[in-house]
């Protein structure tokens, strides 16, 4: 099974955060925030946000569950398992880079959208991601991905981080 190794999940997230500092919103000043879908896309966005201090760049942290707006939730099976969302403050006028681990089918991304709205009217939305295994079912394209995976269709994409899962790897 491939794997990518801790020592390139940094080298990616300090690509990541320099492709931020490139952005119009840090370059302009525009209120920005880094809102992680739950659970891994929040650890990604809150050192993300850690990252961007390092460079005095400020910017919100937010995390969002978005098991309730999924379009598939009645094909899951057994009942979900809620989290809590946490984004205290309006989203009006910010640049919200919208955070997950691994964008495949673009639902989670889809449904994260239909929960954004219900915080304001973002400024714009981009969606970054640490992994674009592809695999669309709907048309959404990721803004930046830090790893680009052709994984075939059934092939489980697994980010693993130290603070949910006590290491850190993506195995493919």
């Amino acid at each position: 099974m491939p794997t990518i190794i801790k020592d390139e999940i940094e080298r990616a997230l300090d690509a990541w955060v320099s492709h931020l500092l490139q952005s119009s919103a840090v370059k302009n000043g525009e209120p920005l925030a880094i809102v992680g879908i739950v659970s891994h896309g929040d650890v990604l966005a809150r050192r993300l946000v850690q990252r961007l201090e390092q460079h005095n760049v400020k910017a919100l942290y937010g995390a969002i569950d978005v098991t309730l707006y999924r379009d598939d939730l009645d094909l899951r099976g057994k009942r979900p398992a809620l989290r809590s969302s946490h984004l205290p403050f309006s989203t009006d006028d910010f640049t919200l880079i919208l955070t997950d681990d691994v964008l495949s089918t673009g639902r989670t991304a889809r449904a994260a959208l239909d929960v954004l709205w219900e915080y304001g009217r973002p400024a714009r939305v981009e969606l970054h991601c640490l992994v674009d295994r592809g695999g669309r079912q709907l048309p959404i394209c990721p803004n930046y991905a830090a790893f680009n995976l052709t994984a075939a269709p059934g092939t489980s994409v697994k980010v693993h981080l130290q603070e949910i899962d006590g290491e850190e790897n993506i195995t493919y």
